[in-house]
């Protein structure tokens, strides 16, 4: 709900620096802030960005999307991303923020089995990530092969390395 945004906007700098730092630099994360970690309010309006709560507070959130975008926030996007036909393309996994004190209780599991279901039920076969360093241990487990290593660009000489990877459901 937009009504989760301010939380949201709190979440994911909290996450990032807190759950990236042993894999990238403070200023790798701070560069990331908008372009790469930042609330995507295209999921929001899709319905497809799930949260998890804690007395009100919101300790974590993740999403997927039919849309072409893999990753970042809406900040500097003008209009909705195209979408993609399930016959044809990859629904995205997108948007996974957790809290640093909830972290490695299960949330990020919950949400990306909340996330295939959805997928599957919109009748994707394939579903894309791009992962973090940090989080491609999480996807792996369940069952995501890397695809491609890269780097997203961040402003003058400065990138991220993060990882393609994807699944086919029913094999």
């Amino acid at each position: 709900m937009k009504s989760d945004i301010p939380q949201l906007r709190e979440l994911i700098p909290r996450s990032s620096l807190e759950l990236q730092k042993e894999t990238y630099d403070q200023e790798q994360i701070e560069a990331a802030m908008g372009p790469v970690f930042g609330v995507d309010e295209q999921l929001i309006e899709d319905g497809t960005l799930y949260v998890v709560e804690q007395d009100g507070r919101i300790v974590g959130c993740g999403g997927w999307s039919f849309r072409v975008s893999l990753f970042g926030g809406s900040a500097g996007r003008r209009e909705p991303d195209p979408m993609v036909d399930p016959k044809k393309g990859a629904a995205r996994v997108r948007s996974f923020f957790i809290d640093p004190d909830y972290a490695r209780r299960g949330i990020g599991t919950a949400i990306l089995m909340k996330c295939e279901a959805a997928i599957m039920q919109m009748g994707f076969t394939h579903v894309e990530i791009s992962a973090t360093l940090v989080g491609q241990p999480l996807y792996s487990k369940f069952g995501y092969e890397t695809v491609e290593e890269y780097q997203i660009p961040l402003g003058g000489t400065r990138s991220m390395p993060v990882v393609k990877m994807t699944k086919i459901f029913g094999e």
